[in-house]
């Protein structure tokens, strides 16, 4: 079966300011399905008018990212901090309820600074997974699927407390929730560990999510990089991937022009514009 992209619009079409004008541009260029992070500034009915417009679906969002200007980047696992992700939390399930969607990215957070990661790493698993039992309760509910993504450590976010899927892997176990999946982005895995098709092959089961981007540069899959995209999706076929991979890239020119690699993926898929069946056309 061939894959399904959705669009990531805090990445792509960066030319247009607004999430609903990215929506649109998305759908045009083919996109049956898009993402955000939180998606501040933009009403929850005006996305979901453009998404109703356009034909596309919202299928992931992130819970807010906290106090941005102390330097959070989200909150799950940060200590003292369970009454704000909680409030940021029904935040977030309120959005997506508006807008039909059926995934949030549960963002971990970052070692507080000044304070050493190996001494509070015991006390920020904890937290996180006291903050993941709430959260998968509260998103079992409204037949929500929630996600943990690691970011890598080494160049993105030196503080993120999530870095590796063995590390997201091993959590989501002690959790012990169906509903919470993890969400694999190539990007950092590659460069956190490497061993991408054992990396695939053996979190597999665990998978929610997929998002890509090539390294190093973080932009389109076919830009020169470390990464053989036409392999890894062939990989994720075979492994029978059901999910979206969503594209988190920053294009290095047009966003329009740069999805070649993706028209290229449909044509050699036997598939129209946006991915759809010569015989749904």
């Amino acid at each position: 079966m061939a894959l399904r992209f959705s669009a990531n619009l805090s990445w792509l079409f960066p030319e247009l300011p607004a999430l609903p004008a990215r929506l649109e541009a998305a759908a045009a260029a083919g996109f049956g399905a898009a993402e955000a992070a939180w998606p501040a500034g933009c009403p929850a009915r005006a996305l979901r008018a453009a998404a109703e417009r356009a034909g596309v679906r919202i299928v992931l969002l992130n819970t807010p990212p906290g106090d941005q200007e102390a330097g959070e980047m989200g909150l799950a696992a940060v200590p003292g901090r369970q009454a704000a992700f909680r409030q940021g939390l029904a935040a977030a399930v309120q959005y997506a309820k508006a807008v039909g969607c059926p995934r949030i990215h549960l963002m971990a957070g970052r070692v507080p600074l000044g304070v050493d990661r190996a001494a509070l790493a015991g006390k920020m698993e904890t937290t996180f997974i006291e903050n993941l039992r709430y959260a998968a309760d509260l998103l079992a509910q409204e037949d929500m699927i929630g996600l943990v993504e690691p970011i890598n450590n080494r160049i993105t976010d030196p503080r993120y407390f999530l870095n590796t899927p063995h590390q997201a892997a091993a959590i989501l176990e002690k959790v012990g929730r169906p509903n919470l999946k993890l969400q694999l982005d190539l990007f950092h895995c590659q460069i956190m560990d490497g061993n991408l098709s054992h990396n695939l092959e053996t979190y597999f089961s665990h998978i929610g999510h997929i998002q890509i981007a090539q390294v190093p540069g973080r932009h389109e899959p076919d830009s020169p990089g470390e990464l053989n995209f036409p392999y890894l999706f062939k990989l994720l076929e075979s492994l029978g991937y059901t999910g979206y991979v969503g594209c988190e890239y920053a294009p290095k020119g047009d966003t329009l022009e740069g999805l070649g690699w993706l028209r290229s993926y449909w044509e050699s898929r036997g598939l129209q514009h946006g991915g759809t069946t010569k015989a749904a056309e």
